[in-house]
């Protein structure tokens, strides 16, 4: 896996700062590097959003789209368990992955917050199997921001351009859990969803 794209994805898929936009010349030098050429062209559309578009506006788009639509969730889990137990066990096993690489990951934010995840996949090989392992629900995040008409599509298609297809099961699970929705439970994530838990990967203005 291409390490470049998958550090540059994790940059852009946080909250955008005055630094963000301030490094955009930066930005664009280190996209031109990634691969493959689908996931340089994806960049290349939504780093062209980003200086056409007031940083303002960047910023509501972003709190409206990942914080407000349940769909467009940036934790990984969430697709496939939504707020149920099983959920809570799925990110424990993220975090032994972490502990075992040797990765510290930020206290500010779950172990499935998909920033820190794509951080961990430009370090290690454990990281590359988490998002392969996630496959299904990069798919099922990238169709919700095309549904949602969000440019941040193109990152997540920048992501996935870097992984393996989906197969023909792979699809099917998609394709269901499309028409439901994450699961409900709302019981039993306490120990792992602290009060701020979308406050971003690190800090950020609350909505």
């Amino acid at each position: 896996m291409n390490t470049q794209t998958v550090k540059l994805a994790s940059v852009l898929l946080q909250y955008p700062t005055t630094a963000l936009f301030d490094g955009l010349d930066t930005l664009d030098a280190f996209a031109a590097n990634t691969g493959p050429k689908p996931a340089r062209e994806s960049f290349e559309r939504f780093l062209g959003w980003l200086r056409t578009t007031p940083p303002h506006e960047v910023g509501q788009h972003y709190v409206q789209t990942f914080d407000l639509r349940r769909r467009c969730s940036l934790y990984l889990t969430y697709y496939r368990y939504g707020d149920t137990r099983k959920r809570g066990m799925a990110m424990v096993l993220i975090k032994t992955a972490y502990r075992d690489a040797g990765f510290v990951p930020s206290d500010d934010e779950l172990p499935d917050y998909l920033p820190m995840v794509l951080d961990f996949a430009a370090l290690s090989p454990r990281g590359e199997r988490l998002l392969y392992g996630h496959r299904t629900d990069l798919e099922l995040l990238r169709r919700a921001l095309i549904k949602a008409k969000s440019p941040y599509a193109d990152v997540v298609a920048a992501v996935i351009a870097d992984l393996p297809g989906l197969g023909r099961r792979e699809l099917e699970q998609v394709r269901l859990a499309w028409e439901s929705g994450p699961p409900r439970e709302d019981v039993g994530l306490e120990p792992f969803a602290p009060p701020n838990y979308l406050t971003g990967y690190g800090s950020r203005p609350q909505p």
